[in-house]
C-alpha cells in the first residue's frame, strides 16, 4: 500500500444537479398519489371547462361572504367600532365589489380609474377612501366634491389640495398617510409621512389649520401578506401616540385609526412548508393584537378602527382552470414500472438530465401575477393511482420565463387533462396582460352554485378599439 496521501477527489456531479434533486431522484419523498380537485361548491371543473373555454378563472361567491362575514366577527367581537373598506386593487371586478358592498364594506380606491369604477357602481363619494401617492386634480376635485375621504400621501398633495379646496365648500375630509417602523423588514418609507422624526405631526398641524379640512384619519399600511401580528400591535401603539400628541399640541382628537391590510391569505410563498392553515396565523390573532391596544383607551377616546383588506379576502376564493397542452420530455426515466430504487432515474440526475416532465398548459405567467412569490397549489381534475413525480407547468408564451411552477409534484398527465390552480384570486386578474393571447372568461359561483359569466374572453375588437391608424398607413 503506497503511503502517498491523496486528497479526497470531487467528481465533476457534484453541485451541478438541480437545488432540489435529492428530493425529486428519493420517490419515497413524495405522496403516493395526488388528490384531484374535481369541482368547486359542488360545480364539475371538467363541465365548467367545457362549457366556458380553457383557460377559466372561477371565484365563489360562498368563499368571498364566508371570509368577510369571519373577519367582521374577528374585529367586531373584539372591538366593536370597527369599519371595513374593500381595497379594490386587489380584484376590481365589478360583481367582487359588489359582493363585499353588499357585506357591508365600503370602497378604498388607489387612482382615479379605481374611483370612476366604483363611482359608475353608485357607491358615494362618502364611502369612498382615496388613497395612493398620485390622484389627478380633477380626481382630487371630483372627490372632494363628493365627500370622498382623502388619505394626503405627501407634502406636494397636500399643496395642491389646498390650492383646490378653495373653490370648494368645507369641510373636507382629509387623513394622513404616515410610516413607521413596525418590526417588519422592508419598512414601506414611499408611502406617506415620517412619524419618527415629527413630519407626520407637522403634517397633521397644516391640516388642522386649514379651516377647509377636517383630520379624520391618520392611516399606516405596513406592508404586503404579513406574518406577524404582533407588527400590528406596535403600529397601533404607535397611531395611538401621534393621536394623543396631536390631541395634546392642537387641540383635535382624530376620529380614525386605519390600519390598513395586508393580512395574508392562505397561500405559500416559494421555499415555504405547508400547509397554509399552520403556516399562516388566523384572522383572530390580527384582531386580538390591534384590538389589544384600543381597548386599553378611555371609552371616549376610543376611535373608529378602520381596516382596509384584500388579498386575505378575496384570494382564496379564485381558481384558474387550465388545460394541459403538451408534454415535454417524456423519454425520462419514469416511475411507472420500475423497480424502487429506480435507478434509472437516479442515474440521469447524477448525469445532470433534468428529472421533470414538463406540461405545457395554456395559461401562463401573464395572467399569474403573482406567480413569481407564490407556489400555487396544483391540482388534476380527475383522479389517478399512478405515483407522482416531480414536474414542471410551462404557459404558453413564447419566452423561456413563461414557467407556472418550476417544481410541482403531478402524476402522469396528457394532452387535454385539466388542472385547476388555487388560490389566485388576489392581484393576478387585475394584473393579467393582453401578451399573445386574449385573457380567458371569468366566472362567479353564485351561492346556489349557479355559473354566471362576469367577465368575457376579450376578441380582437377589445384589443383593437383604442389603436389608431395613420391614414397614410391605412389597409386597402
Amino acid at each position: 500500500m503506497s503511503d502517498v496521501y491523496v486528497p479526497p477527489q470531487i467528481s465533476g456531479e457534484l453541485g451541478q444537479a438541480t437545488p432540489r434533486a435529492a428530493a425529486d431522484r428519493n420517490f419515497f419523498v413524495r405522496e403516493r398519489s395526488v388528490p384531484a380537485r374535481k369541482e368547486i361548491d359542488g360545480v364539475s371543473i371538467e363541465k365548467l371547462v367545457s362549457k366556458f373555454g380553457s383557460p377559466l378563472f372561477v371565484y365563489s361567491e360562498r368563499d368571498l361572504r364566508t371570509k368577510a362575514r369571519r373577519m367582521r366577527r374577528a374585529f367586531e367581537s373584539r372591538y366593536p367600532k370597527t369599519s371595513f373598506a374593500w381595497s379594490v386593487k386587489t380584484n376590481y371586478l365589478n360583481a367582487i365589489i359588489q359582493v363585499f358592498r353588499k357585506e357591508g364594506w365600503i370602497a378604498e380606491v388607489v387612482s382615479d380609474f379605481e374611483y370612476e369604477k366604483v363611482r359608475k357602481l353608485d357607491i358615494p363619494g362618502k364611502d369612498i377612501v382615496f388613497n395612493g401617492p398620485y390622484k389627478p386634480n380633477d380626481a382630487l376635485k371630483r372627490a372632494m366634491r363628493e365627500g370622498a375621504l382623502i388619505h394626503v400621501d405627501n407634502w406636494d398633495e397636500l399643496s395642491r389640495l389646498d390650492e383646490i379646496a378653495r373653490d370648494i365648500p368645507g369641510p373636507i375630509q382629509i387623513g394622513l398617510r404616515v410610516w413607521l417602523d413596525a418590526g417588519i423588514r422592508p419598512v414601506w418609507s414611499k408611502f406617506g409621512f415620517a412619524v419618527a422624526n415629527g413630519e407626520a405631526e407637522r403634517a397633521a398641524a397644516a391640516v388642522i389649520k386649514n379651516p377647509k379640512f377636517h383630520l379624520h384619519s391618520l392611516h399606516c399600511h405596513i406592508g404586503t401578506y404579513i406574518l406577524a401580528p404582533e407588527a400590528y400591535r406596535t403600529a397601533a401603539q404607535k397611531l395611538v401616540v401621534l393621536r394623543e400628541r396631536i390631541d395634546t399640541r392642537y387641540g383635535q382628537l382624530v376620529d380614525c385609526l386605519n390600519l390598513g391590510g395586508g393580512f395574508p391569505s392562505h397561500s405559500l410563498l416559494h421555499g415555504m412548508m405547508g400547509p397554509a392553515e399552520t403556516a399562516v396565523p388566523p384572522i383572530e390573532d390580527y384582531a386580538d393584537a390591534i384590538a389589544s391596544v384600543l381597548n386599553k383607551l378611555p371609552a371616549r377616546k376610543r376611535p373608529l378602527l378602520r381596516l382596509e383588506s384584500g388579498r386575505c379576502l378575496v384570494d382564496e376564493a379564485g381558481y384558474l382552470l387550465t388545460s394541459v397542452v403538451a408534454v415535454k420530455g417524456v423519454n425520462r426515466a419514469s416511475m411507472i414500472g420500475a423497480d424502487l430504487s429506480g435507478r434509472g432515474f437516479k442515474e440521469r440526475i447524477v448525469l445532470n438530465e433534468d428529472s421533470r416532465v414538463g406540461y405545457v398548459i395554456d395559461a401562463g405567467i401573464n395572467l399569474l401575477y403573482t406567480a413569481a412569490w407564490f407556489q400555487f397549489d396544483v391540482r388534476p381534475a380527475r383522479a389517478t393511482k399512478a405515483p407522482a413525480s416531480p414536474s414542471r407547468l410551462y404557459g404558453p408564451l413564447c419566452m423561456a420565463i413563461d414557467v407556472v411552477r418550476e417544481s410541482v409534484d403531478l402524476p402522469p398527465l396528457a394532452a387535454g387533462d385539466v388542472l385547476s390552480l388555487h388560490p389566485v384570486g388576489a392581484y393576478n386578474f387585475v394584473q393579467s396582460m393582453q401578451f399573445i393571447n386574449y385573457r380567458p372568461a371569468i366566472v362567479l359561483l353564485t351561492e346556489k352554485g349557479t355559473p354566471e359569466i362576469i367577465r368575457a374572453r376579450e376578441t380582437l375588437r377589445d384589443i383593437d378599439g383604442p389603436e389608431r391608424l395613420p391614414a397614410h398607413l391605412s389597409v386597402g
